[in-house]
Parts: structure tokens; sequence; C-alpha cells
């Protein structure tokens, strides 16, 4: 029975490991495949290894200024959303006055309307006050998108700090603002990680906003640069795996050093009150 448990138990990871894990290795094989390999019969390994994928990739867009932009806009993006989801979170969960758990649930429920439905006042708004096709409206749009998960992500760390070591606190001379950053911030890590990894990439995927707020070659991000390799009758497939590639590249390494922070992170966050 244990030798059962323990076969379908590995057998479970594996076919997890395959599901999830084989796309991301067959595209990083196909992208050291030329282009007859790629149209001909499959193969799983290439029986010629080229670069000519990446090189194309590079010569062809400007593919290093769009990862540069998405990079820009993906950082500042996370750093916003988690410093405006601890401030939010501590007004909602810490400070006492009337409505703070319906102002909660409204940030939730934004969630039920599709992001579509805000994108045309969004995009008029910002066109009046001349932030269009540059990457302060994307941090915006991406912010406004992100922050009330981010509210319900610190939910648990917020509510389990002791109220006696706020109060000591405040007695010793320190400032809301202070507190903040000196008990809640340390105290909540995991979770202001988790909201760092979730805003990051969120907005380093994020097409929809990125399409319609940026028009010009200089300000575009990832998503929208790639496009151009989706023509109307055919897809150069091998430099879109050749950029698939790169892309993947900063959330790996993300999860690599902070994967466990983001799962105690939402882990945390779901405990009712």
């Amino acid at each position: 029975m244990k030798v059962m448990r323990a076969f379908f138990k590995y057998l479970s990871v594996a076919v997890v490991l395959i599901i999830f894990v084989g796309p991301m290795v067959w595209v990083g094989i196909n992208s050291l495949k030329p282009t007859s390999e790629l149209l001909g019969i499959p193969t799983f390994f290439p029986k010629r290894v080229t670069f000519e994928h990446y090189r194309h990739l590079f010569d062809r867009v400007a593919f290093l200024k769009y990862y540069c932009n998405s990079f820009l806009v993906g950082v500042v993006t996370a750093t916003v959303t988690a410093l405006a989801g601890a401030f939010a979170a501590y007004s909602v969960f810490r400070c006492k006055y009337p409505g703070r758990h319906f102002l909660f649930k409204f940030f939730i429920s934004s969630y039920v309307f599709p992001k579509v439905l805000v994108l045309v006042p969004l995009y008029i708004m910002f066109s009046k006050i001349g932030i269009i096709d540059t990457p302060l409206a994307l941090v915006a749009a991406h912010v406004m998108l992100i922050a009330p998960f981010s509210v319900w992500i610190l939910r648990a760390f917020f509510q389990g700090v002791p109220v006696e070591i706020e109060e000591a606190a405040l007695i010793d001379g320190a400032s809301k603002v202070q507190t903040i950053f000196k008990i809640f911030i340390p105290l909540a890590a995991p979770g202001i990680a988790a909201i760092w990894i979730n805003a990051f990439l969120m907005s380093w995927s994020e097409y929809l906003f990125a399409s319609t707020l940026v028009v010009s070659d200089f300000t575009k991000t990832l998503p929208v640069g790639m496009a151009y390799f989706l023509q109307e009758y055919a897809i150069e497939w091998g430099v879109m795996m050749a950029g698939s590639v790169l892309i993947a590249i900063p959330p790996i390494i993300g999860f690599a050093f902070a994967g466990k922070y983001f799962v105690q992170g939402l882990t945390a966050g779901g405990v009712k009150e």
C-alpha cells in the first residue's frame, strides 16, 4: 500500500511537471532549431543548433528597448503597488472609522468588472492630463488594476500584528507613517514580497492597456512589441519562441529568489476574519 501511494504521488508530480514545465522546455529547444526544422517533421532535439532566431529578434525590432521599458514599468508598478497596498491595508485593518469594512469590500468588488470597461474612460482621462504614450500612463493603469488584490493579501499580516506593539510605538513618539515603515512592513515582509512579485508579473505580461495607452515604438513594452511577429498570413515561430525564452527570464529569477514569500503571502491572505 505504501509503495502504491508513493508511486501515485511521484506520478502526479511528474504529470504536473510535464503539463507546466514541458511547454517551456519545448519552447526553449525550438528556439534553437533552424526554420527548416521548425516547419518540418517535429523532433525533440535540434539536428543543428542555431541562434539565428535570437539574432533576428534584435535585428528586426528594438527588442532591447522593449525589454527595458517593460522592466522599468514593472519595477515601478510593483514598488508603488506594494507601498500603496501597505498604506491602504493599514487604513482598512488598523484604523477605526465608520465604513472601513465596506471600503475593503469595495476594493475587492472592482475585480467583478472586466478591465476593458475602464479602458475608454481611463484613456480619456489620461489624454486630458497629457500622459498618453508615456510609461507613467502604464504605471498608473497597472497600479489601479493590481492594488485592490494587494490589500487583500496584506489582510492577515496586518491583523496579526499585536495592538500592544503599535501602541508602544505611538507612545514612544512614532507617527503613523513611521509605525507602518518600522513595524508593519517588516513584520509583513512575506506579504509585501508577494505583492511585489504579483504586481511585477502582472505588469510584465499585460497587453490590453499597454497596446492602447502607448503607441510609439520608443515606449512600447514587450507584449506589444512581440506582436510585430504575428503577421496576417504567417507567424515567425522561431523568433516568437526566442522572444518567449528571454521574456521568461525575469519571472523565473524572481520566483527562484522570492517564490516562497509569494506562496506564504497568498496563503496567509486567505485567512477569514
